[in-house]
């Protein structure tokens, strides 16, 4: 259930971009409801209506999934009370979500708080990223599996891939793509926005690519792993960048680079959690102990 919340985050940014894309942002012009007088969509909306109001019913899709792994974490013995907390916070961001989401309509899909909107996504996919995590290892204290410079080196290329996300966003905020023919933009030139994220993008692959040959180099081989796959998609990412934009934005590319961005973002969480790893903790029900294993006993003397 886990990650079935982390997939279905994620399809949200993807169905977010197909509501963008397709100029169905104000498919419903009014929220809560679709239009001022149904909540749900009208023949008079047409298909622009069902994209939008489709986009909506996902959410509740997520509530859903949301709710079962809190019901789990909660009735799960024992209970682990890390578990039941990062569910507790991908069920509270859902309705926050929306709420966001709502504002968007209500601003007439304001490209900065349309940004925010994708953002939250971006945090909600943390959250449920560490819940997925959490289901195959303890809640000890975390050890560390590389040296304090390699640790420095992910947290700089981290924040590396937040501030490509970020600038990812403004971007988008400065393109044709606004989800409406008649929603405004933020007024900055787009080449010069491409350009610096262009630039950051850089900057993460090269960061990506010394974890990836410092983490060998130390014998790390999770963290290798973690590293060359991030490599692999920001990459293949980048290559998607560079040719919509030179191709003038097609809906095709750009629906795939959202979904690259969040994949480019999930692999960064993935290194993150390769260099510790969390034990398992003694519970009431299997107490730690100090006494030798029966392979461990010393075997007794024998007379010659």
């Amino acid at each position: 259930m886990a990650l079935a919340s982390l997939i279905a985050n994620v399809a949200l940014i993807v169905t977010g971009a197909a509501v963008r894309l397709t100029d169905s942002g104000l498919g419903c012009p009014t929220w809560p409801k679709c239009t001022d007088g149904s909540y749900t969509t009208t023949q008079a909306m047409g298909v622009h209506g069902v994209i939008e109001f489709g986009n909506r019913l996902l959410t509740f899709v997520l509530a859903a999934i949301a709710i079962a792994c809190f019901l789990i974490a909660l009735l799960d013995r024992p209970r682990r009370r890390r578990q039941v907390r990062l569910s507790a916070l991908v069920l509270l961001g859902i309705p926050g979500q929306g709420v966001v989401g709502g504002i968007t309509v209500l601003t007439h899909l304001n490209p900065w708080v349309v940004g925010l909107h994708f953002l939250l996504s971006m945090a909600l996919i943390v959250a449920a990223y560490a819940l997925w995590r959490s289901t195959a290892e303890g809640d000890g204290t975390p050890v560390r599996l590389v040296p304090a410079p390699l640790r420095h080196l992910t947290a700089l290329m981290v924040l590396s891939s937040a501030a490509v996300v970020v600038l990812g966003v403004i971007v988008t905020g400065s393109g044709p793509h606004s989800g409406d023919n008649g929603a405004k933009r933020n007024g900055l030139d787009q080449a010069n926005i491409s350009q610096a994220h262009a630039d950051l993008v850089f900057l993460l692959v090269g960061l990506t690519a010394a974890l990836y040959f410092a983490f060998r180099a130390v014998d790390a081989p999770g963290p290798a792993r973690a590293a060359l796959t991030l490599l692999v998609i920001e990459l293949a990412q980048g290559l998607i960048g560079f040719v919509q934009y030179f191709t003038h934005l097609p809906v095709a590319l750009v629906a795939a680079h959202m979904l690259g961005a969040a994949l480019v973002w999930t692999g960064t969480l993935a290194v993150l959690w390769s260099i510790r790893e969390r034990p398992i903790e003694a519970t009431p029900d299997a107490p730690a102990t100090d006494e030798p294993t029966p392979a461990q006993q010393p075997v007794p003397a024998t007379s010659a």
